[in-house]
Order: structure tokens, then C-alpha cells, then sequence
């Protein structure tokens, strides 16, 4: 993959910039994919479900609200996307597990860490496949990203 600032220089009329307060938490650090989406700004149960479909060629955004109360995701989920082939997860919230995420060959961002675990309320908690905000990007189903130590970016088509 080109790395991100090289696509921006080539492609800045058609790309949004996250801001810079993702970090990387998966050993994957060069990724991309086409988004699938879902908001759940307190329960993960949606974003648990969307990771046991196939996810080849595909980054889960999970629009945690930016809340840094909760994780949206642990090792148990991650494992459960790198068996049905996801290419990343990036989360507006948090994340846990940290010492085994970053052992995985995921790629992994998020704002930051928590221990807590969302509140499980299963059915109805949440909305997929729909347009989600995540560190200043509008980010709808089928939009291309492209993540590296550099930061992430976002296509509605493909830049490469």
C-alpha cells in the first residue's frame, strides 16, 4: 500500500483525514478495506454480531460516540474477525486487552483503553450499515479506508 501522506499529496480533493486521535492497537499497522459500519453508543452486541460475518477486504467502524467510558472491543471480538477475515477495526471509543490486541494480525485503532466492558443488551442496541462520524470522518458503508502509523483516510471510491 502507498502510505497515507503520499495518497493524500495525490488524491487531497477527494480524501477526508481522521483526526490524530486514533492510535494503533493491533500488530497490523498497514491496512485497508471497504467500511461496514455500526453504531452503538453503549452496547457492543451489534458490532459483536457484524464480526462473525465474512469480513474479507473490510474495516468494521464502530461509532462508540467517542465515549471513553467503554471498550467496543477486546481479544475475544478480535479473535472472532481475524477467523472470518476482517481486515481492521477501527473504533470511535475505546478498547481492552490491549497486550493481546497488539499480538494479533489485525489492524486495531481507537481513542484509547478502558478495562469496562459495554452494557450487553443484546437486540436492538444499535444500528448498522449506516453512515457513522468517527474522528471528523463521515464515514458510510461501502467507503474506502486506508490506515497506517500515519493516520487514516477516506474514499468514497478506491485510490488504488
Amino acid at each position: 500500500m502507498i502510505p497515507t501522506p503520499d495518497l493524500y499529496d495525490e488524491h487531497r480533493d477527494r480524501v477526508q483525514v481522521a483526526n490524530n486521535n486514533l492510535r494503533h492497537f493491533g500488530a497490523k499497522s498497514i491496512f485497508m478495506g471497504q467500511a461496514a459500519t455500526v453504531f452503538c453508543p453503549n452496547d457492543n452486541s451489534l458490532a459483536v454480531e457484524l464480526l462473525k460475518t465474512d469480513g474479507a477486504g473490510k474495516i468494521l467502524v464502530i461509532d462508540g460516540g467517542a465515549t471513553q467510558h467503554f471498550a467496543f472491543l477486546g481479544d475475544q471480538m478480535a479473535k472472532q474477525a481475524l477467523s472470518n477475515h476482517w481486515e481492521g477495526i477501527i473504533v470511535n471509543g475505546c478498547v481492552r486487552d490491549i497486550e493481546i490486541l497488539e499480538t494479533m494480525h489485525l489492524g486495531v485503532m481507537a481513542i484509547g483503553v478502558t478495562p469496562r466492558s459495554t452494557i450487553k443488551k443484546g437486540e436492538g442496541s444499535g444500528s448498522a450499515n449506516i453512515p457513522v462520524t468517527c474522528q471528523g470522518l463521515q464515514v458510510k458503508p461501502g467507503d474506502y479506508l486506508y490506515a497506517d502509523r500515519n493516520g487514516l483516510l477516506l474514499s468514497p471510491t478506491p485510490l488504488l
